[in-house]
């Protein structure tokens, strides 16, 4: 394996493979000078003062001094810098097989006719004030009617800390309405019972007059008598939704008909050359074949959106996409932040330096194929292909629109070592580099590592991702399901003032 990657002829900096020693030859004949951790950056040929340090064939930032080749690029010598370069020809998408475009999943057919990976029964709180008494009930049902009904994979409590205390119009309470709407409706979900408190903002009434949920299928803990009484009575409702799904089976379904939601979290140096593109290749493959790859995080693809908005079938595509960027970098100023706040401590640790590194790595997820959409968050996602919605970075906030858009399965790729799980779809996790895999193998799926040693290409290691997709919407556990997550990663994002 090489002691060093470098991703493109422009760069100027190349990628430790490893840890670098002093000494070590680097490409282009410079050699090391100082000792450079895995994932960290160092200069391949002089960088003068104020020049673009260059990754990935694209500007990351500026350096703030001189830089002789051989040494290490990090925050000490380099600053996020506005600067962008011109774009390269893409390369074309990676293949889909005759067998790939013909493939099928096994899943369940819904009424609606979407298909689900997974056949939960959801337990959705309208407010704070019902949480308690939702996982109350979910619990319970877990206890007595799941063994009962072994066609069911669980009941699943949807809490949060929203509901009340915001205005009963504006942005904040459309979004949490939509958030919730997506995953009453989700097509992993065989049924669903919401509970409120009763005199919270975000009334059940309003779920039911739009059609969202309907009959004796939501109620309130002040007009069932209590806490205690609201967990029987949710029993009994819960009891007659497992009579109807509990005995569904799966059925081959075209997998084009998989929905899958891309992440990173816990971003390190290796994330952009190793997991993020073998997912964009699995990307490929599956919107060849008809299927849809959601691409989010506006936050974290700052930097890179040109990269995006040149792959956009339509100039109005470009245009929405500029305008959610346009939004972010208007509403962090308002909070006195900048969007190069973005990279974490342990992203830095791994070699991440400003956000526009992060983002050029974080946006090789989406593959190589057209741009074919663009949606807010928690907006049905109607369209085939790769699309893009706008999220936060933070990743149970954004993880939770996707879902909402209608996301049947989780990719989520990690440098670090995120543990995640996003009930009711199974969540992948793609480790970056084979240390970390070997470290925490019990909750990492596949080791990406094996690409920065030469065990496997990118395109080798994409079509094995999509394999697992496929497997895992036909119901292969995942680690995090194996350990339980998906619980506490419901996050709706919070808008608007608090009350």
């Amino acid at each position: 394996m090489s002691h060093c990657i470098l991703l493109s002829d422009a760069d100027n900096v190349a990628v430790a493979n490893g840890p670098v020693e002093p000494g070590t030859p680097l490409p282009g004949g410079a050699v090391a000078a100082e000792r450079v951790d895995q994932g960290h950056k160092v200069a391949v040929r002089s960088i003068a003062e104020g020049a673009s340090v260059v990754k990935y064939g694209q500007a990351i930032g500026r350096a703030t001094q001189a830089i002789g080749p051989g040494e290490w690029v990090h925050a000490h010598n380099l600053v996020f810098d506005e600067g962008r370069l011109g774009i390269d020809a893409p390369a074309p998408a990676v293949a889909a097989s005759d067998a790939d475009l013909t493939r099928t999943f096994m899943g369940y057919r819904r009424a609606d006719g979407r298909a689900g990976t997974r056949n939960y029964i959801g337990v959705v709180a309208s407010v704070n004030c019902s949480t308690t008494v939702c996982r109350a009930i979910a619990d319970a049902a877990n206890r007595t009617l799941l063994p009962r009904y072994p066609g069911i994979d669980g009941f699943v409590p949807i809490v949060h800390g929203q509901g009340c205390g915001l205005s009963a119009t504006g942005e904040g309470m459309r979004v949490l309405h939509r958030t919730l709407a997506g995953y009453v409706r989700h097509p992993n979900f065989g049924g669903v019972l919401m509970v409120g408190l009763g005199c919270e903002v975000n009334q059940l009434a309003l779920y039911g007059q739009r059609g969202i949920i309907a009959g004796k299928r939501h109620f309130n803990i002040q007009e069932a008598g209590g806490s205690r009484k609201s967990v029987e009575r949710a029993l009994g409702v819960l009891e007659e939704i497992a009579e109807e799904i509990g005995g569904l089976a799966r059925e081959p379904i075209p997998v084009s008909e998989i929905v899958v939601a891309l992440q990173c979290g816990g971003s390190d140096g290796m994330s952009g050359i190793t997991a993020n593109p073998a997912l964009g290749a699995a990307v490929d493959i599956l919107a060849a074949a008809g299927g849809t790859g959601i691409l989010a995080e506006t936050s974290e693809i700052y930097g890179a959106e040109h990269l995006l908005a040149a792959r956009a079938e339509t100039p109005e595509i470009a245009d929405k996409l500029n305008g959610f960027v346009d939004w972010w970098k208007d509403y962090v100023a308002k909070h006195g932040a900048s969007l190069d706040n973005n990279p974490s401590p342990g992203n830095k640790r791994g070699g991440l330096t400003t956000i526009l590194e992060k983002s050029l790595g974080a946006v090789a997820k989406g593959g190589r194929t057209p741009l074919r959409g663009v949606y807010g968050y928690a907006e049905p996602v109607t369209g085939r292909g790769f699309v893009f919605m706008d999220t936060p970075g933070y990743d149970p906030v954004s993880a939770t629109g996707q879902v909402a858009g209608g996301a049947n399965v989780v990719a989520f790729t990690t440098g670090r070592g995120s543990c995640f799980g996003c009930r009711p779809a199974p969540s992948i996790k793609l480790a970056s580099n084979s240390a970390l895999y070997r470290t925490m193998e019990e909750d990492m799926d596949i080791d990406c590592g094996r690409i920065a040693t030469g065990e496997a290409t990118i395109e080798e290691m994409g079509h094995q991702i999509f394999d697992l997709i496929v497997e895992t919407a036909s119901g292969r556990q995942t680690k995090s399901e194996e350990f339980g997550y998906g619980d506490n990663e419901f996050v709706p994002w919070h808008l608007g003032a608090t009350l």
